[in-house]
């Protein structure tokens, strides 16, 4: 039986590769992808439903789908106050579980951190962790949980400390780790149209040393 995806973060590095793959898999009969701006590509299989992060409630009010793929996610240096860090990173995840669960998705699939954790002491980490807790605690069949280390792909935007970081990455990658090694977008990407398959319920976490097989 062909599903519903419903995508949030097709812009980012990994949500614009995912939407690529998930037009192509014949898993799908349909792709909604929630976007802030009209999207420059279309698709007999694509809805593209454009709302601000905070008007998801409404927006997705009567849409149906099966498996839910949330890419969203945001920086400190971006967003500039813990308040809009916190909006990307939490609450509109979250927002986007919540509608999606009540329309009968049952599947969800969310692209968190390396070092999530709500006890930490980094308000990055903290944030990814107590989403992570927040989304469990909705009750879909399946909730898998995807921790990548840092990315490495082709961003439309720039970010000046990840790109400092990809350097060192290149230079000193033999002395990291293999836990931190960074990972590439397209990895995740298939990571998560990958695990949508998978049938087994329960909560999955899935760490970037596993995603690096993809």
């Amino acid at each position: 039986m062909s599903k519903v995806a419903l995508l949030a973060g097709t812009t980012g590095l990994i949500g614009s590769q995912l939407l690529d793959l998930l037009l192509k898999n014949d898993a799908y009969s349909s792709v909604v992808a929630i976007s802030r701006k009209p999207l420059a590509i279309t698709h007999p299989k694509l809805n593209n439903i454009v709302c601000e992060l905070s008007a998801i409630p409404t927006a997705l009010q009567t849409v149906k789908c099966n498996d839910v793929f949330c890419c969203l996610g945001t920086t400190m240096r971006k967003a500039k106050t813990k308040e809009a860090f916190r909006a990307v990173d939490y609450d509109a995840p979250l927002a986007l579980a919540q509608v999606a669960k009540q329309n009968g998705a049952t599947k969800y699939l969310l692209v968190s951190a390396l070092g999530a954790n709500k006890n930490s002491s980094i308000f990055y980490n903290q944030v990814k962790g107590e989403v992570e807790e927040a989304i469990s605690k909705i009750g879909f069949d399946s909730f898998h949980i995807l921790q990548p280390s840092l990315l490495t792909g082709p961003r439309q935007e720039q970010r000046t400390g990840e790109e400092a970081a990809q350097t060192f990455y290149k230079i000193f990658g033999f002395l990291i780790p293999k836990k931190y090694a960074s990972i590439e977008s397209i990895k995740v990407a298939r990571a998560l149209v990958a695990y949508a398959q998978q049938t087994t319920p329960g909560q999955h976490i899935h760490s970037s040393i596993e995603m690096q097989a993809f």
